[in-house]
C-alpha cells in the first residue's frame, strides 16, 4: 500500500537571489507618487492657503469661522443629506429585489435589465433635465383640472424635492447596478436560497437575514457611489431651480470668494469623513477573527514546511 500511495506535494520554494546581485531602486515608484500626489493634494493644498491667507491681515482661519453662520448653509446641507439618504435607500429598494427574481427566476432578463439601467450613461444630464422640465410643464397646461396637476406641484416642493429625487436615482442607476450585479456574481444565490428555505425560513427572512448579509459589502459600495454622487451633483439641481449644497457654494462664490473656497473644503473634508464611515461600517465586521471552540484544533502552518 505504501508504494501505491503517491507522494506528497511539496512546496516549491523559490530561487535565492544571487549574492552579487543587488536591488536596483525603484526610481519610477517615487516619481509616480510624486506626480500623484501633486495631482490630488497640490489643488486642496492652494486652495486651503487662499482661505487662510488674506492680503493686509496675514494668516487667519476668519473664512472658516464664518461658514456656520452663511446663510442657506444648513438649509442647503441638510437638503443635499436628506437627498442622498433617500436617494440611497430608492435606489437599493429597486433594484436588490429586482435583481434577485431575476438571477433566480428569469436570467435570461438579466441583459435587459443591463441595458435598462445604463441608458441614464448615454443621456447627458443637460437633456435629463430639459426632458425633465418638458414633462413638468405639461401640468398647468393640460391637467390643471386634474389631481394630475396636484401631484406635479407636490414633487416641486422646495422643502424636499421629489423629482430632484428622481432624477439623482435616474443617474445613479447604471452605477448601483454595476455594483451590486458584481456582488451577486460573486455568490451562489440560488443554493443560497435553496438551502435557506429547505431551513424553513420564508421569503423575507431568507432575503433579510441570509442574501443581504453576503451582499454587505455591495450594499455599502453602492451606498458610497450614490452618496458621492448626490454631493457632487450640481447640473440638474441648477437648471431645475433648487439649491442643494453644491448649488449654494457656487452661488456664494459670487459675493465671497474665499468663504467659497473654504465651504469647498469643508465638503470635501464632509465627504472623505462620510466616505469613511461607510468603509469603516463595512470593514468593521469582515475584519473580526472568527471564533474558535475549545476544541477545535489551530491551523497547522508546520506541515507546509515540514514536508
Amino acid at each position: 500500500m505504501a508504494a501505491l500511495t503517491p507522494p506528497a506535494p511539496t512546496a516549491v520554494r523559490p530561487a535565492p537571489e544571487p549574492a552579487g546581485r543587488r536591488r536596483r531602486p525603484r526610481v519610477w515608484r517615487g516619481v509616480v507618487g510624486l506626480i500623484a500626489a501633486l495631482y490630488f493634494l497640490g489643488p486642496m493644498v492652494f486652495s486651503v492657503i487662499f482661505t487662510v491667507d488674506v492680503p493686509g491681515e496675514g494668516l487667519t482661519a476668519s473664512s472658516y469661522s464664518g461658514i456656520f453662520g452663511a446663510e442657506g448653509f444648513w438649509s442647503s446641507l441638510r437638503l443635499t443629506l436628506e437627498l442622498a439618504a433617500a436617494t440611497t435607500a430608492v435606489t437599493l429598494l429597486l433594484l436588490v429585489p429586482a435583481l434577485i427574481a431575476v438571477r433566480l427566476t428569469a436570467p435570461r432578463l438579466r441583459v435587459l435589465v443591463e441595458v435598462l439601467c445604463s441608458l441614464p450613461l448615454v443621456v447627458p444630464a443637460v437633456a435629463l433635465t430639459a426632458g425633465i422640465s418638458s414633462v413638468l410643464q405639461w401640468g398647468p397646461d393640460d391637467f390643471a383640472d386634474t389631481p394630475l396637476f396636484q401631484t406635479f406641484n407636490a414633487i416641486q416642493n422646495p422643502g424636499f424635492p421629489v423629482i430632484l429625487l428622481l432624477a439623482y436615482v435616474l443617474m445613479a442607476l447604471p452605477l448601483a447596478y454595476r455594483t451590486l450585479d458584481a456582488g451577486m456574481r460573486a455568490l451562489d444565490l440560488p443554493t443560497l436560497v435553496e438551502a435557506a428555505r429547505n431551513c424553513g425560513a420564508n421569503w423575507p427572512r431568507t432575503v433579510l437575514q441570509v442574501v443581504l448579509p453576503n451582499l454587505r459589502g455591495a450594499l455599502l459600495n453602492t451606498g458610497f457611489i450614490t452618496l458621492a454622487l448626490v454631493l457632487g451633483e450640481y447640473t440638474v439641481a441648477s437648471i431645475l431651480g433648487y439649491q442643494p449644497f453644491a448649488v449654494w457654494i457656487v452661488t456664494i462664490g459670487g459675493s465671497n470668494a474665499q468663504l467659497s473656497v473654504s465651504v469647498s473644503v469643508l465638503s470635501l473634508v464632509l465627504t472623505w469623513v462620510l466616505l469613511l464611515v461607510l468603509a469603516a461600517a463595512g470593514r468593521g465586521r469582515s475584519s473580526r477573527a472568527p471564533r474558535r471552540s475549545p476544541g477545535s484544533a489551530a491551523p497547522d502552518h508546520t506541515v507546509l514546511e515540514n514536508s
